[in-house]
């Protein structure tokens, strides 16, 4: 499978993870985590069924982040935003008392993080010209 990324890729990507996280939870009210606590206790069963398929693309998405950057390269991802988000706070852009702004920042900034995750094979192939390897177990 030589299968080559290109921006539309990475778009395609990033937009899966923005609407896997924006489905879950976002500021609106609008969101898995507003459904359920707007009808909670009486849980429907589409409600069960919503929050299984929310639950496998998250198992999918941060399982494959893991893999290809790890913990710390998640870690180093997330000190580069935040780091990014304090130099926009201290242009005056974006206030801190601003938690609704702050909110959609960050979760735009997690759905970048889970996209870059699941595009980085490829892109370390591109930039290094090196292919990385998964371990198959051929037990015949």
């Amino acid at each position: 499978m030589n299968e080559q990324l290109d921006v539309s890729g990475f778009l395609l990507r990033a937009a899966l993870a923005l609407a896997l996280v924006l489905l879950t939870f976002n500021p609106s009210g609008y969101s898995y985590v507003h459904m359920l606590s707007n009808g909670f206790p009486h849980v429907t069963p589409l409600e069960i069924v919503l929050g299984i398929v929310l639950l496998i693309a998250w198992i999918v998405y941060l399982g494959a982040t893991l893999k290809s950057i790890g913990v710390f390269g998640m870690m180093l991802a997330f000190a580069l935003f935040a780091a990014l988000i304090w130099l926009v706070v201290s242009w005056g852009w974006v206030t801190l008392s601003d938690t609704h702004v702050i909110t959609w920042i960050g979760l735009i900034i997690l759905a970048l993080i889970l996209s870059i995750g699941m595009s980085w094979s490829h892109l370390y192939r591109r930039w290094t010209g090196q292919a990385t390897v998964d371990e198959v177990d051929e037990k015949k």
